[in-house]
């Protein structure tokens, strides 16, 4: 890992594509930031979100660049549009999902960083299984909850 000591920075338009779960482009690495977070774009169609999940080791942050989105975090639910943000809590149970008719648009930041190299590994398995999935995750300190119900 490199030491963070100079700005981590990613010019419009760069960033490396990930194809998993839809649309993920890395747009700065825990490797650029001394493990310090990672940032990427993901691009989510309407009426799509994953299931509920937890980060067991890091903070997540939302910024929404395009469309509208409800969150789910440990029971409570939030909408924000273009503009809004959230900042999720390690350990808490919680999804989202764009609850607009187009495509919308995420900036998230991780802290600490590496979980950005969760989409690049699962691209790197085209056709995993869920079990295969469930492993990959876990070396990102993901875990799924399946028998989560999302309250209105």
């Amino acid at each position: 890992m490199t030491q963070f000591d100079k700005a981590a920075f990613s010019h419009s338009g760069d960033g490396a594509e990930a194809l998993a779960f839809g649309r993920h482009i890395i747009r700065i690495t825990a490797e650029q930031t001394g493990g310090s977070l990672g940032c990427f774009e993901a691009e989510v169609p309407a009426g799509e979100g994953p299931p509920f999940h937890v980060h067991e080791k890091e903070e997540e942050f939302f910024r929404i660049l395009e469309g509208r989105f409800a969150f789910w975090c440990n029971g409570s639910r939030v909408e924000l549009t273009e503009g809004g943000v959230i900042c999720v809590p390690r350990g808490s149970v919680h999804t989202f999902q764009n609850v607009g008719d187009t495509m919308g648009r995420l900036m998230v930041v991780m802290t600490p960083g590496g979980f950005e190299g969760f989409f690049p590994a699962v691209a790197g398995e085209p056709g995993a299984s869920m079990d295969r999935i469930g492993q990959i995750a876990a070396q990102f300190n993901l875990r799924f909850v399946f028998d989560h119900a999302v309250a209105a």
